[in-house]
């Protein structure tokens, strides 16, 4: 069969623009049944996994009653403190969840010594950088989950993430490198690495074929500018605006999307914003970013 993007390619939004895992405060008041129905209004196809979801069976009744879809989870995977065998203990009922709610892809990011939660850290300058046993040791790790992974027809994908231990092209580089292409894919962020290295396009496209997710995040220069200077932490930095959906900040993704198309990538596209829906109505933002997607990448009027 002939590679059909508008096929071949689903649209997401994930729920950290109506609930934020790691400030339960946020948002607290938007629930499941308006975050999924928000969802609908704005034209995606689904979504991923919030810490605030249900099990599988009342999560799967409401994503029917709207024909929705799940594209993944995140996972918080602990390799380095936990040891191989019990965070993979870990992962396999994190597969299981996902089996039970159709979802292709298990979001992994290392999270030994992150500081993504810190309220003291500079996320711009005191992520912790791991030494060669500890290199070895964490690609060794996602290896066996990728075979963990497998046994439920699901695949990884490795989330670049500021402020934990694989951060920046060179830190995805060596991953890639001491990873086997059938058991760990990559996850592709437009913002994290924007954020990261000053640079979008150079990681995408030395591992385009890795590629078995994509988020979609924008990044405000101003924003981003002014939390580098003030030394924010990450939380800081998103409340501060950093971060926002396609359309409304300062990345171009028309060649993103290109090279995306131009190697057939097949799988989701998820928008993802972290933002205080305080401040930015999370209805709003996902209508803005489905009219940019429509627009400027689609080709629709």
């Amino acid at each position: 069969m002939a590679y059909d993007p508008s096929k071949d390619i689903k649209w997401g939004i994930a729920p950290i623009g109506w609930r934020n895992d790691d400030i339960p405060s946020i948002g607290k008041d938007n629930n499941l049944q308006q975050l999924l129905s928000d969802i609908v209004v704005a034209g995606f196809q689904g979504t991923e996994v919030g810490g605030f979801f249900p099990g599988p069976d009342k999560l799967n009744y409401e994503l029917k009653l709207r024909n929705l879809q799940i594209a993944g989870q995140w996972f918080s995977s602990f390799i380095l403190r936990d040891g191989i065998d019990k965070a993979s203990e870990a992962f396999e009922k994190h597969c299981q969840f996902l089996k039970a709610v159709h979802a292709p892809v298990a979001v992994v990011s290392e999270q030994t010594h992150t500081i993504q939660q810190s309220d003291s850290k500079n996320i711009f300058t005191d992520k912790y950088h791991m030494n060669d046993e500890e290199w070895d040791k964490v690609c060794e790790g996602l290896n066996h989950y990728g075979d963990i992974a497998a046994k439920y027809g699901i695949k990884v994908a490795y989330h670049h993430h500021m402020g934990t231990v694989i951060q920046t092209k060179e830190e995805t580089d060596r991953l890639m490198a001491n990873t086997d292409p059938k058991k760990v894919g990559l996850l592709y962020d437009t913002g994290h690495i924007a954020v990261s290295d000053g640079d979008y396009m150079s990681l995408l496209k030395a591992h385009i074929d890795r590629v078995v997710h994509v988020h979609f995040k924008d990044v405000r220069f101003d924003k981003e500018k002014d939390s580098r200077e003030r030394g924010l932490t990450f939380q800081g930095s998103f409340l501060n605006g950093m971060f926002t959906v396609p359309g409304d900040g300062n990345l171009d993704f028309k060649p993103v999307y290109k090279e995306l198309i131009d190697h057939g990538y097949k799988g989701w596209i998820v928008v993802e914003a972290e933002q205080d829906p305080d401040k930015a109505n999370p209805l709003e933002y996902a209508l803005k970013a489905k009219k940019y997607i429509d627009q400027e990448l689609l080709g629709k009027n």
